[in-house]
């Protein structure tokens, strides 16, 4: 004759507690006459009748419930034990430092950073937003975001937020006054919002007419050196501004801005976040990725 096992007991347990060999059995992954079957084993290894059965109903003779009484306080502290001594994943710590632009810090804080800060209640999330190109190993980041025609070549970029357009806009009011400016070349007859990059330089304008690259060194008496304020100026009617669709996403949709010369500014590639291959990557930063590869996912 077999021993009493632990399964035995614990299939005792939730005809027990179910009151219902099928709700036991789904809840086992056995078929009902399986389960019946150990239970008459079981009260055969023990030389006593556990249960009571009837077409409609399982209910417990007095020698099962004393062995309930006995057995269920041992058995949730077995599973305790072993839910304690089951292997899991070192939580993470520590600080994880990314040096980014402002568009893609927007994004993160956006998409990804709430829920990662959740998952690792215990890393430091540091973001530097400044808009010129850092050396990330030199100056002590673990990861930067640029966009990916900035991103060096010596990086593993891990790009997200999908295509990102650079599109001109106006409020319109200006327009109005000033006209619909019909080609890039139309611009340099209108009052334009310029942008000072962080070299200190003016940003040319960039479009793509019949195929081809287009710069524009664009006139204006008004740069600013940040999107936002660039959009804030648009909304003013100060003049016509160049920045990422995402910044004017909302003045568009609220009637304060409309965009000009949409079929000269294609989709260029979007974000990236990029780290050095040529050192070990921090377990923090593994999981940033992942967060950053789930989010895009659900946004894209």
């Amino acid at each position: 004759m077999k021993n009493v096992t632990l399964a035995d007991l614990k299939a005792f347990l939730l005809v027990a507690r179910h009151r219902s060999f099928q709700q036991a059995a789904n809840e086992l992954g056995l078929s009902r006459s399986s389960l019946s079957h150990a239970m008459r084993g079981l009260e055969s290894q023990l030389g006593v009748r556990l249960l009571h059965r009837t077409t409609r109903s399982v209910s417990l003779t007095e020698e099962g419930a004393a062995l309930l009484q006995r057995i269920d306080p041992l058995l949730n502290q077995l599973d305790t034990a072993l839910d304690a001594t089951r292997f899991r994943p070192q939580e993470l710590h520590g600080t994880l430092r990314i040096n980014a632009n402002e568009g893609g810090a927007r994004w993160l804080l956006a998409h990804v950073v709430d829920g990662f800060l959740q998952a690792h209640p215990q890393v430091v999330l540091d973001i530097v937003t400044e808009g010129r190109l850092v050396d990330i190993v030199a100056e002590g980041f673990d990861a930067g975001v640029r966009l990916a025609e900035s991103v060096p070549l010596d990086m593993i970029a891990v790009p997200f937020g999908g295509p990102l357009r650079f599109i001109a806009i106006a409020s319109p009011h200006y327009l109005n006054n000033a006209g619909v400016p019909q080609s890039p070349a139309d611009l340099l007859r209108h009052r334009c919002i310029a942008q000072r990059l962080p070299s200190g330089k003016r940003y040319r304008w960039e479009f793509v007419q019949q195929g081809k690259p287009l710069t524009l060194n664009v006139p204006g008496n008004l740069c600013l050196d940040n999107s936002a304020l660039m959009v804030d100026a648009v909304i003013k009617g100060l003049g016509i501004a160049y920045v990422p669709e995402p910044y004017a996403r909302e003045a568009i949709n609220n009637g304060l801005a409309q965009q000009v010369l949409s079929p000269f500014s294609p989709p260029i590639a979007g974000l990236c976040l990029y780290y050095s291959g040529h050192r070990q990557i921090p377990a923090t930063l593994k999981a940033f990725i992942a967060a950053i590869r789930e989010a895009n996912e659900a946004v894209l």
